[in-house]
């Protein structure tokens, strides 16, 4: 047989063990993730701690029937949460088929059934709930621009950021974001544009410091064919596409004097030339601006242009660093926790006792960005349904056995380091067998082929 192309994972619920076996084998062979158990009670268990696609279920069962079943599950377990459910019967009636589907199960399949029925009502389930999964997380991104765009703190800093965000929105002005790295600068940015009555019109990002100077030009005014070696076409600059629009320069105080002086041109004129051009371009468009640095000492040192400082410093917006927001971290990690335990398909049920005051002490220096690296980590790396010191490696808790094995590394490339080893010793332990080496890890097919592109393992 041909391997589906979304296999997912599989809970198979029959009191029957041939029935359970052979269904099993039949539906492993097809690329899914499968586990069979014999009875109501032990699914529920299993369901408490593990997310399936699908789950499917015999209906006549001592003790709990599969009808018994799937109330108890979808009475009592979050939509993002429950599986798809699938009947199977060899008693199956009308009533029996609608109060199943009007419990939530997706379908039902009359014993005796032929294999292939089987595979395609499955592969359906697993499609139906990749869908759902998708429309979850379209949900929860709209809900994320709705509520700050994705920015979680109740800190009065915090909420004074936000609430400037919401006012420049209501404007044209350019907004100058600073703040340490890691702090959610372009998230404020995205904010504003977000808020704004231009939002239907493009927000164009650029980070200053990732391209080199010599394109940087090219890049926000565009180019004409022949202004440079290489240049065979016209090319559009950043702030053409963001006409109508808003552009988020990162990075601003990496920017030359020589281009400093063009944006100021641009702000002031709303207008620039492509390079190679004689041409004058209008541009109608937002400017924010966001940097870690100090620009208005660099500009009384004259390593950034003064003029240009008080031009983007119209709406001063600043994020505080997360160890001036304490309070936040609590809250901050519920987010993450939440995010990627849907993300690796895992229940994370709570953290260990002592863990979140050491949390809360640490510093932070790579603010929000370090602390969603580390929970993201955890999620990962944990077997149960509970975040430990260990799977966390929290500041000031990582043994020393381990500190000294990877002795030149920064907190990210720790947090790299660990993911990409601690795959590649489950896939040695399972002789590469990707499924396998997911269930050692305790995480779906899904999370493990995530982690496997992250860190190019082949």
């Amino acid at each position: 047989m041909t391997p589906l192309r979304s296999p997912g994972s599989v809970l198979i619920v029959d009191d029957e063990a041939k029935i359970r076996l052979l269904l099993a084998k039949a539906l492993a062979e097809e690329g899914h993730d499968v586990v069979a158990i014999d009875g109501a009670k032990a699914a529920r268990q299993l369901l408490g701690t593990r997310i399936f696609d699908v789950l499917l279920v015999d209906n006549q069962m001592p003790e709990v029937t599969g009808l018994d079943l799937i109330r108890d599950i979808t009475s009592t377990m979050p939509e993002s949460e429950r599986p798809q459910i699938l009947m199977m019967t060899a008693h199956a009636t009308v009533e029996s088929a609608l109060a199943a589907m009007k419990m939530g199960a997706l379908d039902y399949l009359q014993k005796p059934f032929e294999i292939d029925e089987l595979l395609v009502v499955v592969e359906r389930a697993v499609e139906h709930q990749r869908l759902r999964g998708q429309h979850g997380y379209l949900l929860a991104e709209r809900d994320e621009d709705y509520d700050h765009y994705g920015i979680v703190g109740r800190s009065k800093l915090m909420q004074d950021a936000v609430r400037t965000a919401g006012l420049v929105a209501q404007t044209k002005s350019t907004t100058l974001i600073t703040g340490e790295t890691g702090t959610g600068k372009e998230l404020i940015a995205r904010a504003i544009h977000a808020r704004s009555a231009e939002r239907e019109r493009p927000l164009i990002k650029i980070n200053c410091a990732a391209i080199p100077e010599s394109l940087l030009e090219s890049e926000l005014f565009g180019h004409v064919k022949g202004a440079f070696t290489g240049a065979t076409a016209n090319k559009k600059g950043r702030f053409a596409l963001a006409d109508g629009g808003s552009i988020f320069l990162d990075e601003i105080a990496t920017m030359s004097q020589a281009l400093q002086a063009k944006l100021l041109r641009v702000l002031q004129e709303r207008e620039f030339e492509p390079l190679g051009s004689e041409r004058t371009q209008k541009v109608d468009v937002r400017v924010i601006a966001a940097t870690n640095r100090d620009l208005r000492q660099m500009a009384s040192e004259g390593r950034f242009q003064e003029d240009l400082y008080y031009r983007l410093n119209v709406i001063p917006i600043t994020l505080p660093p997360l160890r001036e927001r304490r309070e936040d971290i609590p809250v901050l990690i519920e987010h993450f926790v939440h995010k990627h335990a849907q993300r690796a398909g895992k229940r994370i049920e709570r953290i260990e006792d002592g863990v979140m005051p050491r949390l809360q002490a640490y510093d932070w220096p790579g603010n929000v960005r370090e602390l969603e690296n580390t929970i993201e980590r955890g999620v990962v790396l944990s077997p149960g349904s509970t975040l430990t010191a260990l799977t966390l490696s929290v500041p000031g808790g990582v043994s020393s056995s381990a500190s000294a094995s990877v002795p030149s590394l920064n907190l990210r490339q720790n947090i790299e380091w660990t993911e990409k080893e601690t795959v590649r010793k489950a896939l040695d332990t399972a002789k590469g067998v990707k499924k396998d080496a997911a269930e050692l890890m305790g995480i779906s097919q899904r999370a493990m082929s995530y982690y496997l592109a992250k860190h190019h393992i082949d």
